[in-house]
């Protein structure tokens, strides 16, 4: 390889003084009033706020999780002028299936943390050694640990070409593909390309809606347009000022810790199959870990900026030929029903309806995804 292509190992180290300053910032915060109603449909609450913010400062570990992460082998390398940071864990089974999983916004490498051990060595984790699978985990670019582009073009075309030649370059001739959120974007957008080798993908966010709603639609499909409309109307604030004028609120995110907690802790709030608090469904240093990263890396305007680059894009996506496996969870937001799902993945190898979860399965439900990336993918193993 030459020396831009070479795959470098990397290892996260954020210096001491960048958490001193966290904890100065978090401890200076400076509160909003609280909301005028009893719910949630102002935005964060101002007690829940304040309770995930002294969570933040005086319990929470960053240097834990770094340990955790660092465990796994994690490496940069520049495609297409850009570096891409990617955790990649061989398996112990010569003949493991290569599967490349991405994750969306506010999302991150963190979503896959739980799911590197059973996906690799399943015997260890109560699975089969024919379920093996190598993985290979890419920070999209303008989040975590990637580079941030410095010029506009990195659309959702653009990083599933990105991803195909991170494959080719780790030497994979036969792999698949799993996302949810924008991760299932990227991961489509290679089911509709296809590159060589890719075999088949697997979704939890299918975007199968017809180009065309149909006037006479089903209970199933009438829910379907009924999340449709939640999701880009009272939960989608941020979609569209993220998708119009990300730089406006990436001032106000890469300045206050505590704004780019609630930023993203309002998401996990409103898309997961919770009780009513995000952390009934995710843990909370795990809510937290994926914060601190997007701190960190003060990446709050580069990763929002995956809307803008696709604010044309929409939910009815295109009509994949090559094997397409899907699990629906009950809570995602916009839920799709099967009839669509059926239509717009004409050679469809699996599809499971999951007992519980939402949006955020990979981080909710790490198990039953696990679970289902076996089962939905184990008919293309060679």
């Amino acid at each position: 390889m030459t020396t831009s292509t070479q795959i470098r190992p990397f290892a996260a180290a954020v210096p001491d003084a960048d958490i001193a300053d966290l904890k100065d910032r978090l401890g200076r915060t400076r509160w909003p009033d609280p909301e005028t109603v009893r719910d949630w449909s102002q935005g964060v609450r101002l007690d829940n706020a304040k309770s995930l913010i002294q969570h933040w400062l005086h319990d929470y570990d960053w240097r834990r999780f770094e340990t955790t992460l660092n465990q796994y082998p994690q490496y940069l390398t520049e495609i297409d002028g850009l570096d891409i940071h990617f955790i990649h864990v061989t398996s112990p089974n010569p003949d493991a299936m290569p599967l490349i999983l991405t994750h969306g916004w506010p999302s991150s490498i963190v979503d896959f943390m739980k799911l590197i051990g059973p996906l690799t060595d399943p015997v260890a984790h109560g699975g089969r050694i024919e379920d093996s699978f190598d993985v290979v985990i890419p920070s999209l670019p303008g989040f975590g640990f990637s580079g941030k582009p410095a010029e506009t073009g990195w659309n959702v075309e653009r990083i599933a070409a990105a991803w195909t030649e991170l494959m080719r370059r780790l030497g994979y001739t036969r792999w698949a593909a799993h996302g949810g959120d924008w991760g299932s974007v990227v991961t489509t957008t290679l089911g509709a390309m296809p590159p060589d080798g890719l075999v088949g993908i697997h979704l939890n966010t299918p975007y199968a809606f017809p180009a065309d709603i149909p006037q006479a639609l089903s209970p199933e499909e009438q829910h379907a347009v009924d999340t449709l409309a939640l999701y880009g109307g009272p939960l989608g604030g941020s979609n569209h000022l993220q998708g119009t004028k990300p730089e406006t609120p990436g001032f106000a995110l890469a300045d206050s810790p505590a704004g780019q907690a609630a930023w993203i802790y309002e998401k996990f709030q409103s898309k997961t199959d919770n009780q009513g608090l995000a952390e009934d469904a995710i843990a909370l240093d795990d809510i937290l870990d994926t914060i601190s990263l997007y701190w960190f890396t003060n990446t709050a305007a580069s990763s929002a900026r995956i809307y803008w680059e696709n604010r044309t894009a929409t939910m009815a996506g295109p009509k994949l030929t090559l094997p397409v496996a899907v699990t629906v969870f009950p809570r995602d937001i916009p839920l799709l029903p099967r009839t669509w799902i059926e239509d717009t993945y004409t050679d469809l190898i699996h599809y499971a309806e999951a007992p519980r979860g939402g949006h955020f399965a990979a981080l909710e439900q790490p198990e039953i995804l696990v679970d289902e990336l076996r089962a939905g993918l184990r008919s293309l193993r060679s």
